[in-house]
């Protein structure tokens, strides 16, 4: 959406982002890139400008991407059926070559391409690449029955994070962008979830900022309503009484613990807004719900 502003209020926006343009110069935001934004031409468009221009005005950003609707699609082809359990996708064998194929291969490529496109220096990583994500198969409880486990197959929790690389990269200009693909001791891959990836990369980097990109406008309560501050506190009463749910779960799972491991603050925003990273990262005016640990 172009918009022609008079130079009178571009000066004003330009004059209200300086603050946050000096509070956040130097430091490190993990953005997690999903939904909508990540499948709209206009929005993916927009996305890789505002990465772009928080890079060239000092601030470190770093991507770290899901692909939901592309693994969609790409299963349906070969004519399996996504399945989750409590927001996580089973994934045997099959699903993981071509979670693989479909994170690393296509839309870890696109995102940087975007990127260069925009002006910056995009690379692209997977958990894989210079050990940064070591991960362990990930056993869920059954809700049904207490003290039993399922199997989801090669879906992983993260063992521990080397920063290195992607210390290396941003410290040379480029912008990291990564795959939540993890490798386990014995060579093996696994498919974490995005949001757990992007929490623990926040926290092991001591970012400033999570940004977690949504489909909807941020945690809504049960009535609809945005909830714009949450605490820790605040989390667990929603939780007990079944207001979060789902692909929520992960998220504020993710949120919570990067803001408890000393990330300053974690937002979860509408990635339907045009530039909605500019509107909360530099702007007075915040698109979504902001969490912090009490």
């Amino acid at each position: 959406m172009d918009v022609d502003l008079s130079p009178a209020v571009k000066a004003a926006v330009l004059a209200e982002a300086l603050p946050y343009i000096r509070r956040f110069h130097g430091k490190t935001i993990v953005v997690k890139y999903g939904g909508n934004a990540m499948t709209d031409e206009r929005l993916k468009r927009s996305f890789a400008h505002d990465i772009v221009m928080l890079r060239l005005v000092g601030i470190n950003p770093v991507v770290v991407h899901g692909g939901g609707p592309q693994i969609e699609q790409l299963l349906s082809r070969v004519g399996k059926k996504g399945e989750f359990v409590q927001g996580m996708r089973v994934t045997d064998e099959e699903t993981m070559d071509i979670v693989e194929m479909v994170l690393a291969g296509q839309v870890n490529k696109e995102i940087v391409e975007l990127i260069n496109q925009a002006g910056g220096k995009g690379v692209g990583l997977t958990g894989q690449d210079g050990g940064l994500v070591r991960a362990k198969k990930l056993m869920i409880d059954n809700p049904e029955h207490p003290g039993e486990t399922v199997d989801i197959g090669q879906v992983g929790v993260i063992e521990s994070i080397d920063p290195a690389i992607i210390q290396t990269l941003t410290g040379n200009g480029f912008i990291p962008v990564i795959a939540p693909i993890g490798s386990g001791q014995g060579g093996e891959t696994y498919n974490i979830n995005a949001d757990l990836v992007a929490g623990k990369v926040a926290e092991i980097l001591k970012a400033e900022k999570l940004i977690l990109m949504t489909n909807t406008t941020g945690v809504l309560d049960k009535e609809g309503n945005l909830l714009t501050g949450l605490t820790a506190k605040r989390i667990d009463e929603l939780f007990a009484d079944g207001t979060l749910s789902g692909g929520m779960l992960p998220k504020i799972s993710s949120a919570l613990d990067a803001a408890k491991g000393g990330v300053n603050a974690v937002h979860i925003i509408d990635g339907r807004v045009d530039h909605a990273l500019l509107l909360e990262i530099l702007t007075d005016q915040g698109v979504g719900t902001m969490i912090r640990s009490h």
